[in-house]
């Protein structure tokens, strides 16, 4: 059937040529999240949304005479890439067993990056023809097996291993490869204390919350910027000084690039080298992964997780839909690569539901490829848009949502606690910003609200801008500045959660008509949110005494009322919203 003005919207994308020239037109619609509400819409109306495309007659009629001439297609998927697994003779009998030189560092933090560097063979194609790993031994492991550790191709005859040592001590290596002068290679080094500021990876702790490896407490405040290391340099450098001057401790942030609203812009470089028009998928562009790595370090340096998104929908590349052979050589080489850096999270996807050529079959394999190729073991979950992922799958360490309701997401997080019996980050609550779109229109008292909802609830809510500008340089995408008003607010409350006991909160039974978060019998927190009482009863406990502080969540004040409280006794408030009310419990012991 020839493609026209008339044809639903759902019978373009169905063409992969087709589906490529309205994609031009309108980056993001193959994957939006509107496309259930549009997709049996006419391709003619649906263009309409573009008003520059609309008011030009000759480019329409161009665009009408490009469809009309697409033949018809009866597939979706793109071609599947295949390769043979590295094989033994990779290099010939005449080279000799671990003739490669190699060298690395004599002395290593504990969770800094011990990385091998080999001069190796460069035949063929050494992304997928040579297989390298490392077998790392603690001195005191007694005749324990070592952690295996996969090493990459870094281009140009170079290869790596990096190891993160998570024990102070001696330690030695083995190489193992199907290249023959890289198999048998033997090193040792020391580890030393690590560095003062270096804590270690985020673990999970106390089933619901988060440590660092050495007990540090953590509490993610996080933000969103997908495609900010896609921009030009200079608005990179300018997220990272924002992000310097900001609250936040975790970012999420995409490995591919992004194409949606507000983010049409082309990168300066791809993860792949192309082949012809197309890319090749097995082989991958080392600059661009050093690149990304520079960025990753100097997050931690800023104290900063990477929250690193593998797969999006938002795609007019092709990196949404390679096939499982070449998802799963690029799942493994990223890992090897970033496996080492202390601050990494791994996020299977963003908006798992919306790559439609995915099962969860697939989801479940690629994980599988993640954990098999990070020893380390750093947090790892899957985000949704629609419905949620099994979060009680064992290779999930936390819930990663996003809002399920246009107003109500927050006030769920006990809740999901219960059903999960992990930790709950709301990574997409919404952002504060003036955008069309409902997901980027929220207020910075809204999402300071939404934060202290989750808080005082026990889990952790993220943040993201999406203030429209000249530039279209929206912070939920590209990064550069951050404008809101919620910023400092979240910095107020990420100090409120610092004073809680251990640094953290749980929900705790109590009032009906607020959330109470905190530690029964020391530190109990109420939250008014939206509400606005001039003033609260509050119960203790027969024996118990407590301190009263009043908390403005919006204005960011405390203050501490006059004397101490027991029984029952009534606190004064401003009748404003946004505010809480802090019990600290006095301990009588010694009275």
């Amino acid at each position: 059937m020839t493609l026209n003005p008339d044809s639903p919207l759902h019978e373009i994308l169905a063409n992969r040529a087709a589906r490529a020239m309205v994609q031009n037109y309108l980056p993001g619609i193959v994957n939006s999240p509107m496309l259930h509400q549009l997709k049996d819409l006419p391709v003619g109306q649906v263009l309409g949304m573009n008003a520059a495309l609309s008011s030009n007659d000759d480019e329409l009629a161009k665009l009408w005479q490009l469809l009309g001439a697409v033949p018809e297609e009866d597939h979706r998927r793109l071609p599947q890439t295949h390769h043979a697994a590295p094989a033994n003779d990779y290099e010939p009998e005449s080279v000799a067993r671990g003739s490669a030189a190699f060298s690395h560092a004599a002395d290593v933090g504990c969770w800094d990056i011990l990385e091998v560097t080999l001069d190796g063979p460069a035949l063929g194609n050494p992304f997928t023809d040579v297989e390298l790993t490392a077998v790392f031994v603690h001195a005191g492991s007694g005749g324990r097996a070592g952690q295996a550790v996969g090493g990459f191709y870094d281009g140009d005859g170079t290869y790596k291993v990096r190891f993160m040592p998570d024990r102070q001590g001696e330690w030695t290596f083995t190489t193992r490869s199907n290249a023959r002068s890289l198999d048998g290679l033997k090193g040792a080094f020391h580890c030393s204390a690590p560095a003062p500021a270096n804590h270690g990876p985020v673990r999970v702790a106390d089933r619901f919350h988060f440590s660092h490896a050495d007990g540090t407490r953590y509490s993610p405040i996080g933000t969103t910027a997908y495609a900010w290391t896609h921009q030009p340099q200079a608005v990179q450098e300018r997220t990272l000084e924002a992000l310097a001057g900001s609250p936040f401790n975790k970012i999420r942030m995409c490995v591919f690039p992004k194409s949606y609203l507000f983010n049409t812009n082309e990168p300066d470089l791809f993860a792949y080298e192309r082949s012809g028009d197309d890319w090749d998928f097995t082989r991958f562009n080392p600059e661009f992964f050093r690149q990304f790595e520079q960025r990753i370090r100097q997050l931690a340096e800023l104290g900063i997780e990477a929250d690193l998104i593998l797969f999006h929908a938002y795609d007019r590349w092709g990196f949404s839909d390679m096939g499982a052979y070449a998802d799963d050589l690029f799942v493994s080489y990223l890992v090897r690569r970033l496996s080492a850096y202390r601050n990494v999270w791994w996020s299977v996807a963003n908006e798992y539901d919306l790559l439609r050529a995915k099962s969860v079959e697939d989801w479940e394999r690629i994980a599988g490829v993640i954990t098999a190729n990070d020893p380390s073991g750093h947090l790892l979950s899957i985000h949704n848009c629609f419905g949620f992922y099994d979060y009680n799958r064992p290779w999930i360490t936390h819930a990663s949502v996003q809002r399920i309701d246009v107003y109500r997401t927050a006030e769920n997080t006990d809740a999901w606690r219960e059903t999960w019996g992990k930790p709950v980050v709301i990574d997409e609550c919404a952002y504060e910003g003036d955008i069309d779109q409902g997901w980027g229109n929220i207020t910075g008292e809204e999402m300071v609200r939404r934060f202290w909802e989750g808080a005082v609830r026990g889990g952790y809510v993220g943040h993201g801008e999406t203030y429209l500008n000249d530039a279209e340089e929206l912070w939920w995408s590209k990064g550069g500045s951050l404008v809101g008003d919620s910023p400092a607010r979240i910095g107020f409350l990420a100090e409120i959660l610092r004073q809680a006991p251990d640094g953290v909160l749980d929900p705790l039974p109590g009032d009906w008509d607020a959330p109470r978060g905190g530690v029964p019998g020391v530190q109990e927190l109420i939250y008014f949110g939206f509400n606005r009482p001039s003033y609260r009863t509050v119960f203790l406990p027969p024996g118990k005494v407590c301190t009263v502080d009043v908390i403005d969540t919006w204005n960011m004040t405390i203050e501490r009322l006059d004397g101490q409280r027991s029984g029952i006794f009534r606190v004064e408030l401003p009748a404003r919203q946004y505010m809480a009310i802090r019990l600290d419990m006095v301990d009588r012991s010694n009275d």
